[in-house]
């Protein structure tokens, strides 16, 4: 890790936040002036930068331009005195991370840098990713369209939307438009509108003033204000709460806001994406989102494929993730065979790419030998084989499969005679009922008890009855999964389809205890 640069020509300021940020184990590096720091930033750069804002020769601000001109994610904390808030607000929009009041308390301080640290480094780890990571893998044809739209649409600051099933890598394609933008050298930042409490969600967005309500010790910056001149990625918002819809809406129309217990207008440039898995058409008619902010996000809309639209593109992905897998675990790349390959793209994965990714990492760490067989495979992908009918795959994806492996004989699968289903083929998971009756009457007796409730209620004139049965489903479903899964949350968000920010938000609504982070 790099150091952190202490810049102050206050002796004993850079004394008493060296010996502090040593006790935490943290390397420093002081300067005395603006000036030194500047041309030491031609040979080095810190993990975060701490300056004061009145210095002899070249001011804080002076230096905080130079760094955010050479290195625009760097964090910069700004030290000014209690009297200087002017100068604090042209730090903010001159791009500093936050600004620290003198006097200051000593801890505060600490756990500020601490904060701007962990900002950095997982700037870093995005950074770094995205170096070694190619954007987005795939050759069918539906993915050709995503990287067709993607280069008419990276040289334009139109709002675009993307839409798709939760893990179909809506985050990949909203990156690859900021990479390619005439915006790309300045910042991208991401926000779960679903992973953020109601209450959090405003000052997230726009920031607060420093006293706009309780803990709110000083002025802090939304996510519009770290965004400035570059992108601002907002997942999941189809989530967001109705009366912040209103906020955005005005952000979007006239390009200003204000921040939380703010009365200056602050002016926004900024290039917002928008990605959801819901159907916003839907939720428009059921009065759950503004019909004016979906069409001021529906400009340009991007859909994204399920895996199930594009299944060519398994066996690709399926070597690209076990080859990634190895590599972080320091381990020779495990090899499907093709059987397995197969077995694979056949399969449902409603939990898309991300699903397809968590099973690639699984098989690194638990298939045993170095050719994975379908016996190989978790086993609640592939128990019950003998119930589930088969489906032969198109020419190209047999080609695809053919051709996962250098050098592999191209050889299409064994479907029997006349190639009907239930011969010696693929099985897949892909909607296709088994054949069991108990389980069909299974189903039709829980259904008619749904009815039977829901008719006691109707009768009963309860409100909210459709809220109310559909939070008992929703219940159900994530405390069985939860059960499957030994309260691993995030394996059950894969197993039951949907997003990991998504499942801890309705664990938190519904009051369910037992889960746990993997």
């Amino acid at each position: 890790m790099k150091p952190i640069w202490i810049v102050d020509d206050d002796e004993s300021i850079r004394w008493v936040l060296e010996k502090a940020l040593a006790r935490e184990n943290l390397v420093t590096r002081s300067f005395s002036n603006a000036r030194d720091a500047i041309t030491a930033l031609l040979t080095g750069t810190p993990q975060v930068l701490v300056s004061d804002i009145r210095m002899p020769g070249e001011s804080g601000l002076e230096l905080l331009q130079a760094v955010k001109a050479a290195h625009p994610g760097l964090p910069v904390i700004i030290m000014t005195a209690f009297s200087d808030l002017d100068s604090a607000v042209a730090a903010f929009q001159g791009g500093a991370f936050e600004y620290l009041a003198k006097p200051f308390d000593l801890d505060k301080a600490v756990g500020l840098i601490r904060r701007a640290l962990e900002e950095s480094l997982r700037e870093a780890s995005v950074e770094q990713a995205s170096a070694e990571t190619p954007e987005i893998l795939g050759q069918a044809p539906a993915m050709q369209d995503v990287f067709r739209a993607i280069g008419k649409l990276s040289q334009s600051n139109v709002t675009v939307l993307i839409t798709g099933e939760s893990g179909t890598g809506k985050e990949l394609v909203a990156r690859a438009l900021h990479k390619h933008s005439p915006r790309a050298t300045q910042p991208f930042i991401a926000l779960n509108t679903a992973a953020i409490p109601k209450d959090l969600l405003e000052s997230e967005l726009f920031g607060h003033e420093r006293g706009a309500f309780t803990g709110a010790q000083a002025t802090r910056r939304g996510r519009f204000e770290q965004a400035e001149n570059g992108t601002l990625f907002l997942d999941e918002i189809g989530d967001m709460p109705f009366d912040l819809q209103t906020r955005l809406l005005r952000v979007l129309s006239d390009g200003h806001f204000y921040r939380v217990g703010g009365h200056q207008p602050l002016k926004a440039n900024v290039r917002v994406i928008a990605a959801t898995h819901q159907n916003l058409e839907h939720r428009v008619r059921e009065g759950l989102f503004r019909e004016d902010l979906y069409h001021r996000l529906n400009v340009i809309r991007l859909r994204l494929p399920s895996l199930r639209e594009r299944r060519e593109d398994i066996p690709i992905l399926t070597r690209y993730f076990l080859t990634q897998s190895a590599k972080q675990l320091g381990v020779e790349a495990k090899r499907m065979s093709e059987h397995a390959l197969q077995f694979l793209t056949g399969l449902d994965m409603p939990g898309n790419v991300r699903q397809l990714e968590n099973l690639c990492n699984w098989i690194t760490v638990m298939a045993p030998g170095q050719t994975v067989e379908v016996k190989d495979l978790p086993h609640e992908l592939t128990e019950g084989l003998d119930t589930i009918p088969v489906a032969q795959p198109s020419a190209a994806l047999a080609s695809a499969m053919a051709n996962s492996h250098p050098g592999a004989p191209s050889s299409q699968p064994d479907f029997g005679a006349g190639g009907e289903p239930g011969s010696h083929g693929v099985p897949i998971f892909d909607a296709v009922e088994p054949v069991r009756a108990e389980n069909g009457a299974a189903r039709a007796g829980w259904i008619a008890l749904l009815e039977a409730e829901a008719a006691t209620m109707l009768s009963a004139g309860r409100p909210e009855v459709m809220d109310a049965l559909g939070r008992q489903f929703e219940s159900a479903l994530i405390k069985t999964a939860l059960k499957h899964t030994h309260g691993r949350k995030n394996d059950a968000a894969v197993r039951l389809g949907i997003g990991r920010n998504t499942i801890t938000r309705k664990i938190h609504e519904l009051g369910i205890d037992g889960a746990k982070d993997e």
